[in-house]
C-alpha cells in the first residue's frame, strides 16, 4: 500500500521549507538574518514589513536601486518578443544595439559579452594571451595583478586576486599569473616584455578596501606597458558603469587601456558582463577561440541598453559626483570628530571608511537602525548605494552611520 503523507499544519510547512532551504543551498554564505520580499526605490523590504536603507545596492549591482520602471518595461518588451534565448549562434537586435553603444560611448572597438565578473576577467587573459601569442612570442603568457586587487574566483582570476585566505583551500590555481606590489619600481622590473602579456588593474580597489589609485600612477603604468608592449587592463567590474562619477573610471584618471571588463550594475540585476577592447586586441581573436551560451543574450542585452542609457547620461552623471561630494564631505568631518574612524576615501558613490572596531560589528548595529553597509576587510566600511539615491536619503543614511560608528 502506497501511504498517503498527512497535510502539514501551516506554521510546520513554513518551518520545513525554511529549514529545507538553509540545508539544500551550499553553505558557503553568511548571511544577515533579515529575509528580503521587496524592493522600493533605495529600500528593502523584509518579511515583517521592516525597511532598510540600502547602501550596498548588491554590491554595486542595483545602480537604479528596485523597482525601476525603464527596467520593467525593458523587461516586458523582451518578454513580448519570445526571445528569451538564442545563443551565440545567432544575431539579435538587443546584443548588436548594445555593443554599437558600448563601442560608440568608449575607446573600444570590439565587445564581448559572457555573465560574471571572474568570466569577463578570464575572458580579458585569454584574449590577452591569444594577442601575445601573434606578436610571436611563445613565451609571452604572463599575467601580473596588484596587490590589494581582487579579480574573481575562478581559478585564473582567483590566482589574480589577493587574498590568501580565498585562494589556499583551492591551490594549484592557474599558472603564469602573479601579483605585484603597487610599486612601480617594482612593475618595471617584473614587465618583461618576452614574457608578459598583460597586467590588470582596478582603478578603484573594491575589495581591497576601496583604495583609489593614484592617477598618476596609472598614467605612469600605461606609459610602461606601452613601452614595454604589455596590454593594460583596467577591471571596472565594481568602479565602472557611473559608480565614480564618470561612465568608465579610466574617463576620470585620463587613462586609455586596451582592455576594460564590466559587469556588476550592467543589466539591473541580470547576470550580464562584458569585455571591451582595441582594434588591435580584438583583430587577433578568431571564430571558435572563445565563447559562451548564454552572454548577450537578447532579454539581458535589453535591460543593459536601458541601463547604459540611464548611467552616460551627461545629468545623471553630474549628480553621482554631487553625491559624492556630500558623502565625501560628511565623512572627513566626521573623521575628524571621531576617535572610532581611522581614515576615509573614495570617489562619486563609493567610499571605504576604516574605523577602529571589526567592521562587521558596525554593519550590524545598522541593520537594528534599518541601514545596510557591507564591508571590505576586517576594519573597512565599504558604502556602495544606488547611484539614484537622493541627496536627503544620502544625508539620512550617513547619518546613521556616524551614530553606529560613535565618536
Amino acid at each position: 500500500m502506497t501511504a498517503v503523507p498527512l497535510p502539514m499544519e501551516p506554521a510546520t510547512a513554513a518551518v520545513r521549507a525554511e529549514s529545507a532551504t538553509e540545508s539544500s543551498q551550499l553553505g558557503i554564505y553568511k548571511r544577515a538574518p533579515m529575509r528580503f520580499v521587496r524592493g522600493e526605490g533605495v529600500e528593502l523590504i523584509d518579511a515583517d514589513g521592516n525597511r532598510y536603507l540600502d547602501f550596498v545596492s548588491g554590491i554595486g549591482v542595483n545602480a537604479l536601486g528596485y523597482a525601476d520602471r525603464g527596467i520593467e518595461d525593458a523587461l516586458v518588451v523582451a518578454l513580448n518578443t519570445g526571445l528569451i534565448h538564442v545563443s551565440n549562434l545567432y544575431r539579435t537586435d538587443p546584443g548588436e544595439a548594445l555593443a554599437a553603444e558600448l563601442v560608440r560611448l568608449s575607446f573600444a572597438a570590439k565587445v564581448f559579452f559572457c555573465n560574471s565578473g571572474a568570466e569577463a576577467n578570464e575572458g580579458a587573459f585569454k584574449i590577452a594571451r591569444k594577442w601575445a601569442r601573434n606578436s610571436g612570442r611563445p613565451a609571452k603568457t604572463g599575467i601580473v595583478a596588484l596587490r590589494g586587487g581582487f579579480h574573481g574566483r575562478l581559478f585564473a582570476s582567483l590566482a589574480a586576486t589577493d587574498r590568501p585566505s580565498y585562494r589556499a583551500p583551492f591551490r594549484p590555481l592557474a599558472g603564469g599569473i602573479s601579483i605585484c606590489e603597487r610599486d612601480l619600481a617594482e612593475l618595471s622590473a617584473v614587465l618583461d616584455p618576452e614574457t608578459v602579456a598583460a597586467v590588470i588593474v582596478e582603478p578603484v580597489q573594491g575589495e581591497g578596501g576601496v583604495r583609489v589609485l593614484d592617477p598618476e600612477f596609472l598614467k605612469a603604468l600605461r606609459a610602461l606597458t606601452a613601452e614595454r608592449e604589455v596590454l593594460l587592463v583596467f577591471d571596472e567590474i565594481q568602479c565602472g558603469l557611473g559608480r565614480t562619477g564618470n561612465l568608465f573610471a579610466y574617463e576620470g584618471v585620463k587613462v586609455i587601456p586596451d582592455m576594460v571588463t564590466l559587469a556588476k550594475p550592467l543589466a539591473g540585476g541580470l547576470p550580464m558582463a562584458a569585455v571591451l577592447m582595441s582594434e588591435e586586441v580584438g583583430a587577433s581573436m578568431k571564430p571558435g577561440e572563445h565563447g559562451t551560451t548564454f552572454g548577450g543574450g537578447p532579454l539581458v542585452a535589453s535591460v543593459a541598453r536601458h541601463v547604459l542609457g540611464r548611467v552616460s547620461s551627461p545629468e545623471f552623471l553630474a549628480a553621482v559626483r554631487a553625491n559624492g561630494d556630500i558623502i565625501g564631505n560628511a565623512l572627513s568631518s566626521f573623521a575628524v570628530r571621531s576617535q572610532r574612524v581611522r581614515a576615509v576615501r573614495g570617489v562619486g558613490m563609493m567610499w571605504g571608511i576604516d574605523v577602529v572596531e571589526p567592521a562587521n560589528d558596525v554593519v550590524r548595529r545598522g541593520w537594528d537602525r534599518g541601514l545596510l553597509t557591507l564591508t571590505a576587510g576586517d576594519h573597512t566600511i565599504r558604502l556602495l548605494p544606488p547611484l539614484v539615491m537622493t541627496p536627503a536619503e544620502l544625508k539620512r543614511g550617513l547619518g546613521i552611520l556616524t551614530e553606529v560608528i560613535g565618536e
